[in-house]
């Protein structure tokens, strides 16, 4: 196995995922990554197009001008151009074709080629077994298996195996082994769909393929009105259960490892665990470790857009003190992100969330609506729509998009943000009992910050339950000691409109929040 490569005045260094060239570290978009090792392992022979499409973007839908993008800034990294192509050279109507001498060397331990060359998780799909008593809606099984795959792949940060790649496998008792050893396969999913009648019941399950312990599993029964609607609703549902599950077990792996010599990806994965845990001390540890990884790889574009986010939320809930300067920061570190993979829906959700923080509500909706098209089954995307909209005042579409982030969110770790958020806007709509309701909901999740039992205060009072705000107002100034009416206006800085300030700030009076 090839762990080392040498070519012009490059080296590509295969088990830390670097291309080096002069000596020097190369920034890289991680598919210009995959799409030089392909080039490489299959050196002095035409690669296809459709094979570098298929080896880097497996089934997910993308045009050839994607791969010439890539291909273009691969060139620019090696220090190659589209007129000389002294390096790649392009076969017209062909393919392209690594053309310089390449030197190898061979690792000092055995491991498969693909735990040497990945950083991002790998996961494979396997069949979903049909159970149907009925033989002819076996394709229906079929069917579920190629949508699951398409929907986690549009989950940017997982490498997600083609169908074709594990349709072998779906039956065999050692698969599970052998996806892991020989294709470095980090995550299984597996599944069972049965239709009897009107009925529909698909079990999906994941696995960690490296011990074999399940880390998920769920069942869904379903009256079919119209089967590609349930079958829809049913693999979007799945896809947004997995891929935090994956996140989460990603971050307890790099969070039990030695923290020596940590490599940007081990930063990244650290800065996203305290991220994750809600608390003023992990907001800054992870502004600090998300930093350091853009700057130990300035081509980390998932780095530096979650950097973005981690100051934004530093800002609304902790002490990250609301600064033009930093929010302009923040909008050119998401820009970086989109710029290195504009398909990619977490960079847009996340550049709408610093837009929203700026008060471009329209910017951020945009950005939001575009996340949406490349990945359905994105809660955030959809709490980042129901913010936008509220913020603008269209409060009853607001609440539809914040309901649609909740119903998808089940397994994401910012649930009770969506609650929250939607509570706000059922309270500047004017349906304070429902907004009291989703505020006890976000409520009883863990992590849930302070501005969610302000949201209760708030409602409590305009909806005229005067007797229960005491005991609000003390939970929410047990939460958050320092709470105030002055703290509150300069912690809503992301509101312009005066009506929606004003209207929250007086129902924290009426309520008996202090003033200073």
């Amino acid at each position: 196995m090839v762990v080392g490569l040498r070519f012009a005045d490059c080296e590509l260094d295969l088990e830390r995922f670097e291309l080096r060239r002069g000596g020097v570290a190369v920034a890289l978009e991680p598919r210009a990554m995959q799409l030089l090792i392909e080039l490489v392992e299959h050196r002095d022979k035409v690669v296809s197009k459709a094979q570098l499409l298929d080896a880097v973007w497996g089934d997910r839908f993308v045009s050839e001008s994607a791969l010439t993008s890539q291909i273009k800034a691969l060139r620019r990294a090696v220090g190659d151009t589209g007129r000389e192509q002294a390096i790649i050279k392009t076969v017209h109507g062909r393919g392209y074709m690594l053309i310089v001498p390449v030197a190898e060397s061979e690792p000092p331990t055995g491991g498969s080629s693909l735990d040497a060359v990945r950083a991002n998780p790998v996961i494979a799909v396997l069949p979903f077994a049909s159970l149907s008593p009925d033989p002819d809606r076996a394709h229906v099984a079929e069917g579920l298996t190629s949508d699951v795959i398409t929907a986690l792949s549009k989950h940017r940060w997982l490498q997600v195996l083609s169908r074709t790649t594990t349709s072998g496998l779906g039956q065999a008792s050692d698969a599970v082994r052998r996806l892991h050893a020989e294709l470095g396969v980090d995550y299984i999913v597996e599944g069972t769909v049965r239709i009897d009648g009107d009925r529909l019941r698909v079990t999906s399950s994941l696995t960690d393929a490296a011990t074999g312990l399940g880390r998920w599993t769920e069942r869904y029964d379903r009256r079919i009105e119209d089967l590609f609607d349930v079958l829809d609703e049913v693999t979007d549902i799945i896809a947004a259960a997995i891929e935090p599950e994956v996140g989460l077990a990603e971050r307890n792996r790099v969070t039990r490892e030695p923290r020596a010599d940590l490599r940007a990806w081990d930063l990244y994965h650290l800065g996203i665990s305290h991220f994750y845990r809600f608390t003023a001390e992990d907001n800054l540890e992870a502004q600090e470790l998300l930093s350091r990884a853009r700057a130990l790889d300035p081509g980390f574009a998932d780095a530096h857009a979650w950097w973005a986010y981690a100051v934004v939320l530093g800002m609304t809930y902790w002490d990250t003190e609301p600064d033009p300067d930093t929010l302009d920061e923040a909008l050119a570190a998401t820009r970086t992100a989109v710029l290195a993979d504009e398909q990619n829906a977490v960079f847009h959700m996340l550049r709408g969330r610093v837009q929203l923080a700026r008060r471009d509500y329209a910017a951020a909706l945009k950005e939001n609506e575009r996340a949406i098209e490349l990945n359905p089954s994105f809660a955030a995307a959809f709490c980042g729509m129901g913010d936008s909209l509220c913020y603008e005042g269209r409060y009853d579409e607001a609440i539809t998009q914040f309901a649609r982030s909740v119903e998808l969110g089940d397994h994401d770790p910012q649930r009770w943000a969506f609650l929250s958020y939607g509570a706000l806007a059922l309270l500047f709509a004017g349906r304070n009992d429902e907004a009291v309701e989703w505020a006890d909901r976000a409520a009883a999740m863990p992590n849930c910050q302070y501005w969610t039992t302000a949201h209760k205060v708030v409602a409590l009072a305009r909806s005229g339950r005067a007797e229960e705000c005491p005991e609000a107002v003390a939970g929410l100034l047990e939460r958050c000691p320092g709470f105030s009416v002055t703290h509150a206006r300069r912690k809503l800085f992301y509101l312009k409109r005066p009506e929606q300030l004003e209207m929250y700030l007086d129902g924290l009076r009426s309520a008996g929040v202090p003033e200073a």
